[in-house]
């Protein structure tokens, strides 16, 4: 059994060094090489692949097992110049000594691309990648960094976000404080982010197409998602109307919860339309409606009357809000807000009740029709 234990040299450092083309063939002549090109260049790495390779072929021959030592290098202008060269060097000592397998001996990762090409020839067996201890964190940093700038999804996701930045940051700090202008772009940046990692441009390049099969299907949701968009602004306006300047540390959830009390009915009433126009495609596209269409109106006035009702309890708590008046008792906030729980829950309940007895006539006429 004969191994042939190949140290591949793909950038031909070893031509340019020694003056020597190849293939190099034998222990001696390796040998030989390993001091030429350690004399001319004590910091190469190439010596250490040779040496690498010495220590492998006197493995072999120790363990009584017949090897075959060679250098092969590219050549040529070209990168496919410089690997059909080594190729072909690779069938001359195929063809000469036909080995049995091969172990390959490599110190970069640019040798290792080359491996593929030696493996159609013949068994590689193994291959020793050898790296110098100090040099190692070195490469494997560089490797890194060169893999990462040749992937664009990565060097758009990461480099436009930093290189804008630091375009930025010298006009903020001008115009603004250091800690004002560092938040600021903090916060740009935390912008961009989110925006990659929940795919919103995704979700923002689809938008046009649904919304023009949308409208070419003639679906009611277009115009209701139209309308509830409207509606959630008004209830966004009003609830930034309704919000009184305070202060003190409790300012920040009292202006809340006077947004949120003013808004809800409107959201409230914005959900319900989409919802609704939900339910009409699907009473007009199937003839029939699956149990969460007939849910979600429900769920949206049982949700907005708890979260009023919690806003509410806030504001009266405060003062802010009149105690109600009903048949001459005054509610207090605790029994008003008892009152909205106890309503979203009715109303919930309702909701799964009509949609159980919808779904229900729904199987008895399928079943009538089979």
């Amino acid at each position: 059994m004969t191994t042939l234990v190949l140290c591949v040299d793909r950038s031909d450092d070893i031509r340019r060094t020694a003056g020597l083309a190849g293939p190099i063939v034998g222990w001696e002549a390796v040998q030989s090489l390993v001091t030429d090109v350690g004399l001319d260049d004590p910091e190469d790495s190439r010596v250490n692949c040779l040496l690498e390779a010495l220590r492998i072929a006197r493995d072999l021959r120790d363990g009584e097992e017949e090897s075959v030592l060679a250098v092969v290098s590219g050549g040529g202008d070209s990168l496919v110049g410089a690997d059909r060269a080594l190729s072909a060097q690779v069938d001359d000592l195929i063809a000469e000594y036909d080995p049995d397998s091969a172990v390959v001996v490599i110190d970069s990762a640019n040798d290792e691309q080359i491996v593929p090409v030696i493996e159609s020839r013949v068994r590689i067996d193994s291959v020793d990648r050898v790296v110098v201890r100090q040099a190692h964190d070195i490469e494997s940093t560089y490797y890194l960094l060169k893999q990462f700038l040749g992937d664009e999804e990565l060097r758009t996701t990461v480099l436009v976000p930093l290189g804008a930045a630091l375009l930025f940051l010298p006009i903020l700090l001008t115009q603004f404080a250091p800690a004002v202008a560092l938040a600021g772009l903090a916060a740009l940046l935390g912008a961009v982010l989110l925006y990659k990692g929940l795919a919103v441009d995704e979700f923002l390049s689809e938008v046009p197409e649904r919304v023009r099969s949308a409208l070419y299907s003639g679906r009611v949701s277009v115009v209701t998602y139209a309308v509830s968009f409207g509606l959630a602004l008004v209830g966004a306006f009003l609830g930034a109307l309704a919000v009184t300047p305070q202060v003190g540390p409790e300012s920040v959830i009292v202006r809340t919860m006077q947004f949120v009390y003013s808004a809800v009915p409107w959201l409230a009433l914005a959900a319900l339309t989409a919802s609704a126009g939900r339910l009409l495609d699907e009473l007009i596209g199937s003839e029939s409606v699956s149990t969460p269409y007939l849910n979600l109106p429900f769920g949206v006035v049982a949700l907005g009357l708890v979260i009023r009702g919690f806003a509410g309890w806030f504001l009266q708590r405060e003062s802010l809000l009149a105690d109600p008046q009903l048949f001459g008792y005054t509610v207090v906030a605790q029994q008003r807000l008892a009152a909205f729980i106890v309503a979203g829950i009715v109303v919930s309940l309702v909701g799964v009740r009509v949609a159980a007895s919808v779904s229900g006539e729904e199987l008895d006429d399928s079943v009538q029709k089979q």
